[in-house]
């Protein structure tokens, strides 16, 4: 009932993950990132706390690959959950359970990995991580088309209800945290449209944060 990607930007070293689901709210169970560490996705019959876990074991010093074993051996109920997890370094790796939901699989390679279960077949994660690979620009524009891809592939069995969008980059919080929870038209493009909104103004809330006195106006009443 869900298919994401985890990504990181090797010219910025920004990471990013986009997700979406038949289910509600799906980003605010399953998207985890954190800057200088890593990105990680949590999904099927999801346990949130895997993301955390995981980003605690990246930052301790661990990459991808033996962050994703340390939880095969550790987590609970393992052989239901699929998580997929991004490093510093951009190297990749995913556990997906066999009792994974539907038709699930899984696709990686350098900065990006993908999965997917109740797809409508076994294409989509390796549609998704060629769209990213293939594509170019901002981290949030190659997120937006890595997950058309993946939808246009055939994506979820049944209809998508949410989808999310989340980036971080340097900070202590993320840069970019934009969610759809619920909708019956495509949460996907709802999320796209809601970055195309805030991609022009992101770096100015950076700015707001850091020092307001130099951030600039967006003439809403009252911001001046």
């Amino acid at each position: 009932m869900t298919f994401s990607l985890v990504a990181r930007c090797a010219e910025t070293g920004m990471f990013g993950l986009a997700i979406s689901s038949s289910s509600p709210a799906v980003a605010a169970r399953c998207a985890f990132a954190r800057a200088g560490v890593g990105a990680v996705a949590s999904q099927n019959v999801t346990d949130p706390t895997l993301g955390p876990l995981a980003l605690d074991l990246m930052q301790s010093g661990m990459g991808s690959a033996e962050a994703i074993e340390y939880i095969k051996a550790q987590g609970k109920f393992i052989e239901y959950r699929q998580v997929l997890a991004v490093d510093v370094e951009g190297a990749t790796a995913i556990h997906s359970g066999p009792n994974s939901l539907g038709i699930w699989t899984q696709a990686q390679g350098m900065d990006v990995a993908s999965g997917g279960n109740m797809l409508a077949n076994d294409l989509v994660p390796r549609a998704i991580v060629n769209g990213f690979l293939e594509s170019s620009g901002h981290l949030g524009d190659r997120l937006i088309v890595a997950m058309r891809a993946g939808l246009a592939a055939g994506g979820e069995a049944g209809p998508l209800h949410s989808a999310g969008m989340l980036m971080v980059d340097k900070l202590a919080w993320p840069v970019a945290e934009l969610r759809c929870d619920w909708t019956d038209d495509c949460p996907i493009e709802t999320v796209a449209a809601a970055w195309n909104v805030y991609k022009p103004q992101m770096d100015a809330y950076v700015q707001r944060a850091i020092d307001p006195r130099d951030a600039p106006s967006y003439g809403v009443p009252g911001d001046e």
